[in-house]
């Protein structure tokens, strides 16, 4: 069809100049308002938009209760097309199909039959073929429509009225959540758990000023419908719901279950809200075949009605935390899910509300329920008790009713004149049925209105008493507590609150398996690494002139340290060392250490450890073992010393430590307390023995109540108690006394690691 031009017009006629800025801006306006409150936001009210409003509405205007038979969705679909949204069809079975999906809406507002989708990501089948009615909880939300709880307002064509808002006996903003772009905003409320909102207003209001911290207490995070571990910072939840802005981090549900011979598989049974499983699974799958998933060796969905998503490891070594971190990090098994609760504040201002807020605002809104529908109730008593006046005065002057109404021609102005009736009470004993005047008693009659008017009195107090609404209201709360709490199928918590791991992982590392090894480390500097842990190390061959130094028992999982004499330490990988054959390689080759430097210590890192490095010339501090671990050839320098002095000691900090023992080359010890010796990062230290002659050879922290124990040129075992100590008992930096009798003529203590 083509459209005829507009035609100019006529002559003389008065013209508007405009200018085309802000004709723009005027007709964007418009639009930008119109789907903002028309649309895309919520109302924090009762939590829906209007398409959700008018599905609900048009079901019960359809008599489609809890209780009623299904009907099919497209009967549904067509009345509110037709009477309420003019919107497609496709919309709004979308919209009901959507609040019918247990996987979608914390509390479903439709029962569906049929069907509806699923958490895969299947669409539901056409409406032709699925049928629908509310569900009990919708029922909470319409209750009380029919009694002027709300405002109603014109459909889009004027024919008919439609709720501007529901009732709402309950937050439905928070309990099922709201998503929705608009133009310029959006709105993105997870779903709670009802049994807990109903706490936090209950408690909002016997404590009207309460903090949002203690709010947090009540409602400690979301509740989604598909589950999942939430393992937000608290201090992080608690901003969010303080601004109305922030994220969740919500991850999968998962188990290690064992299976024959000693392997083992992750079992995931809740998936994160909105991610949809057959794309997870193919995201997986897909990454397995890009090697981008080095720990999971296959992955399959055995779901059938619950989750089952099953993922096994490469190796049976491969540490489960560590694969699932490493899968959290690459999929949607954890996802952020982001809050922003923009939403309209009576059906008109958009605004961000944090969490006190919107249970404030709803609490406000039931006020205005409870206060029109009890007017609402006073007015049909009034017109109920005006009505049975009447009746007593017809009852006490039946015969003369009787006649008035058989003979006289105007009887309704009669009957007003003769006993001083209104109009309603003449209109009412005209419509009275014959068969009504042998029940119409006076007994009768002033039971009624005895009752009524103590109702009436009651329901007077209500409205002229804020304590008494609160308390009315608090017990509509109670009830619905009870009906929806966490002792119900559809109440319990779904999402659990945790904390996620803090681990640090290499992935490489992860991969290697772990079995125990000998690391060999030659006089002259050769490394290599023999399967087990060997304890005769008699046989071991060298090359012609070198001998062995070290012999440390590790695993292929660990770390080796290796401390040289000027101050640097250097970190190896045990699983990357050569093999057992032949004489092993050079350290230097896997290191750049400096040709005129030797090791002075090897050792297996102990994460969390502390360490205690001197020098020849005395000088030394502690330092945290983390902290000595190299990421690059060159080495990370610790301990600053300058030539000719060299690094001459590295001891571990025993747990309980406090005392240090040191020997100088003249053969003097010293015992000072560990805490006169600094913990450092990296530096030269202070100074623990002054050495008149020679340098610093040994140093060992002990506990004091363990005494001191040294290893003779025998191997024997020798301790000294606290009290034998008392002669080189002193402070730290003195020169100490000669050693004890019989302390080996090394000078050393024996071996640290």
């Amino acid at each position: 069809m083509i459209q005829k031009p507009i035609p100019p017009p006529p002559p003389g006629a008065p013209i508007e100049q405009i200018t085309l800025k802000v004709a723009l801006e005027e007709r964007y306006l418009s639009y930008a308002l119109s789907t903002i409150m028309g649309r895309a936001l919520p109302d924090v009210r009762d939590g829906l938009k209007p398409v959700h409003r008018r599905i609900l509405h048009a079901m019960r205007e359809l008599g489609l209760e809890a209780n009623a038979p299904y009907t099919k969705c497209a009967q549904v679909v067509g009345e509110v097309m037709g009477k309420y949204h003019p919107h497609g069809d496709q919309a709004i079975y979308d919209a009901l199909v959507r609040l019918a999906q247990t996987f979608s809406v914390r509390y479903p507002l439709v029962d569906g039959q049929g069907n509806f989708g699923n958490i895969d990501g299947d669409n539901a089948a056409a409406m032709r073929y699925t049928e629908s009615r509310m569900t009990e909880i919708a029922g909470a939300l319409l209750e009380g429509l029919d009694e002027d709880t709300v405002n109603f307002a014109p459909t889009y064509d004027g024919k008919r009225q439609e709720p501007a808002v529901l009732p709402a006996a309950f937050p439905s903003l928070l309990a099922n959540g709201s998503s929705g772009i608009a133009v310029g905003m959006a709105t993105n409320v997870p779903p709670h758990n009802l049994d807990e909102l109903c706490a936090a207003a209950l408690h909002l209001i016997k404590h009207p000023n309460a903090t949002v911290e203690k709010l947090v207490e009540l409602v400690p995070g979301p509740d989604f419908p598909t589950g999942g571990v939430l393992v937000e910072p608290r201090e992080t939840i608690l901003e969010a719901y303080r601004t109305g802005r922030g994220g969740f981090r919500l991850r999968a549900k998962w188990e290690k279950e064992e299976t024959a011979r000693g392997g083992w598989q992750i079992v995931i049974t809740e998936i994160p809200y909105q991610v949809v499983k057959g794309r997870l699974y193919e995201r997986i799958a897909e990454l397995i075949g890009e090697k981008k998933l080095p720990l999971v060796g296959d992955v399959r969905d055995e779901s059938a009605e619950e989750v089952r998503l099953v993922i096994e490891p490469k190796t049976r070594v491969v540490d489960p935390v560590v694969m699932m971190e490493s899968l959290f990090r690459l999929t949607e098994l954890e996802i952020r899910f982001g809050l922003n609760m923009n939403v309209l504040s009576g059906g008109q201002i958009p605004n961000v509300l944090g969490l006190r807020d919107v249970l404030k605002q709803w609490l406000e809104h039931r006020v205005e329920v409870l206060i029109r529908r009890t007017e609402h109730r006073l007015r049909k008593i009034e017109h109920r008790l005006e009505v049975l006046d009447g009746y007593l005065i017809a009852f006490l002057n039946l015969d003369e009713v009787i006649r008035i109404i058989r003979f006289e021609e105007e009887p309704k102005q009669k009957l007003m004149s003769a006993f001083k009736l209104t109009e309603v009470q003449a209109e009412a004993i005209l419509n009275l049925r014959l068969r009504s005047l042998s029940k119409l008693e006076e007994m009768e009659i002033k039971a009624e209105h005895d009752r009524l008017s103590k109702e009436k009195r009651e329901l007077n107090a209500l409205l002229a008493s804020e304590d008494l609404q609160w308390e009315k209201i608090s017990g509509e709360i109670r009830d619905v507590r009870e009906k929806y709490s966490k002792k119900t199928v559809l109440g319990r918590r779904r999402t659990v609150l945790a904390e996620a791991p803090t681990i640090e992982f290499d992935l490489e590392q992860a991969m290697v398996e772990k079995e125990p090894v000998t690391v060999i480390l030659s006089d002259k500097g050769w490394i290599r690494a023999m399967k087990g842990h060997m304890e005769d190390t008699s046989k071991l061959d060298f090359k012609q002139g070198d001998e062995l130094k070290h012999v440390i028992h590790a695993h292929t999982t660990d770390k080796l340290v290796l401390f040289a004499t000027n101050g640097k330490f250097f970190t190896l990988e045990v699983s990357q060392l050569p093999g057992g054959r032949g004489h092993g390689e050079p350290v230097r080759l896997m290191i750049d250490m400096e040709e005129n430097t030797d090791f002075v210590e090897v050792f297996i890192h102990e994460p969390g450890r502390k360490l205690l490095v001197a020098s020849t010339a005395g000088h030394g501090f502690v330092v945290p073992e983390d902290e000595v671990l190299a990421s690059t050839r060159k080495g990370k320098q610790v301990l600053n010393v300058d030539a000719p002095d060299e690094a001459k000691v590295c001891v571990p900090v025993p747990p309980g430590a406090d005392h240090v023992a040191t020997m100088g080359e003249n053969r003097k010890m010293l015992v000072f307390q560990l805490d006169e010796v600094n913990e450092m990062a990296r530096g030269k230290g202070v100074m623990l023995q002054k050495i008149k002659d020679g340098v610093l050879i040994d140093v060992r922290p002990f506990v004091r109540k363990e005494g001191l124990t040294w290893l003779d040129a025998a191997g024997r075992t020798f301790t000294l108690e606290w009290r034998e100590l008392g002669d080189w008992v002193g402070q730290r930096s003195q020169a100490g006394r000669i050693a004890p009798k019989g302390f080996p003529r090394s000078n050393k203590f024996g071996p640290a690691f």
